[in-house]
C-alpha cells in the first residue's frame, strides 16, 4: 500500500500547476492533503476528481485558508475531525482529519505555523501540549496508525540547512524541538529517520527566497510518524524533490507499507 502525504500550498494552485500529472504518476492509494485553502465547491469547472476515489474535505471555516483534504481508492471512512484543543474546540482552521481504511488509520494533520507574531505563537505552543496527549491514545493500539502532514517544526539540526541562524525562528524553536523529542519518546517512530538516519537532511520545504532550492537550503518539517503496529508494516519512504516542487513549496511524502 501506498500513502503519500503533502502540503499543497494551495490545491487550487496546485491543480494548475499540475497536480493531477502526479497522481497519475505517484499512483497511490491514499493522499493525505494540507493547507488546501479552498472548499470543494471552489474548485476549477473543468477539475474532477481522480476516477474511483472517495474524498473527504475538512476545510477552514475562514475561505483560502489551511484546511487539510484525504483521498482514497481503498475505501475510507470518516473517524474524527479535531484534537478538542483548548484553544480550537471546533477545529475552526481545518488541522486534523482522522480517516481509516481497513484497518489502517491514517491522521492528516496541519499543525499551526507560529511565525506571524507572538500571539499565533502562544497559539501553536498550546496546540502542542493538546496535540501531545491526544496522540497518546494511539499509541498502543493493534492496528497502524500514521501520523502524516506538515508538522511546521524541524526537530533535529540535521533537519534544516541553518540550525545557528533559526535558532530564534519559529519552527526550529528549542521548546518546538524538544515538544517534539516529547512526542517521539512517548512512542511514535519518526521513519523517514529511521530510512535515512543522523545524515543533513533529506528536506521537504524550501523558502521560496534567494536561490534555496537551487542550493538545497530547506527544512525538514513534513513527516510520517507510526506507531508500532504500523512500524512493523514499514517498507520505505521517500521525499520526492525533483518535479514535486513545481506544484508546490513542499515536497511530497511517499511511503510504502506491507498491507
Amino acid at each position: 500500500m501506498r500513502i503519500v502525504t503533502w502540503n499543497l500550498n494551495g490545491i487550487r494552485a496546485a491543480h494548475r500547476k499540475g497536480l493531477d500529472d502526479f497522481i497519475e504518476k505517484i499512483d497511490s492509494d491514499i493522499w493525505l492533503f494540507q493547507e488546501v485553502r479552498a472548499l470543494p465547491e471552489q474548485m476549477p469547472d473543468n477539475w474532477n476528481p481522480p476516477e474511483k476515489h472517495e474524498i473527504i474535505w475538512h476545510p477552514a471555516q475562514k475561505k483560502g485558508y489551511s484546511g487539510v483534504s484525504t483521498w482514497s481508492r481503498i475505501g475510507i471512512s470518516e473517524e474524527g475531525r479535531g484534537i478538542k484543543t483548548n484553544v480550537d474546540p471546533d477545529d475552526s482552521e481545518g488541522r486534523v482529519l482522522h480517516t481509516k481504511h481497513g484497518n489502517l488509520h491514517c491522521i492528516n494533520i496541519y499543525l499551526p505555523n507560529g511565525g506571524a507574531n507572538i500571539e499565533r505563537q502562544k497559539f501553536k505552543d498550546k496546540w502542542l501540549e493538546d496535540l501531545l496527549i491526544w496522540a497518546n491514545k494511539f499509541i498502543d493500539i493493534k492496528e497502524p496508525v500514521l501520523i502524516c502532514g506538515d508538522l511546521n517544526i524541524a526537530h533535529m539540526e540535521n533537519d534544516i540547512w541553518n540550525p545557528s541562524g533559526n535558532k530564534n525562528t519559529s519552527g526550529f524553536l528549542m521548546h518546538e524541538r524538544e515538544w517534539f523529542t516529547r512526542l517521539l519518546s512517548s512512542g511514535w517512530h519518526d521513519l523517514l529517520r529511521i530510512k535515512f538516519g543522523k545524515i543533513k537532511g533529506p528536506y521537504s520545504w524550501w523558502s521560496n527566497r534567494g536561490q534555496a532550492r537551487a542550493l538545497n537550503r530547506g527544512w525538514r518539517i513534513d513527516y510520517v510518524l507510526a506507531n508500532a503496529a504500523a512500524l512493523e508494516i514499514f517498507e520505505d519512504i521517500e521525499i520526492l524533490r525533483e518535479g514535486g516542487l513545481i506544484v508546490s513549496d513542499h515536497a511530497p511524502l511517499i511511503v510504502d507499507l506491507r498491507l
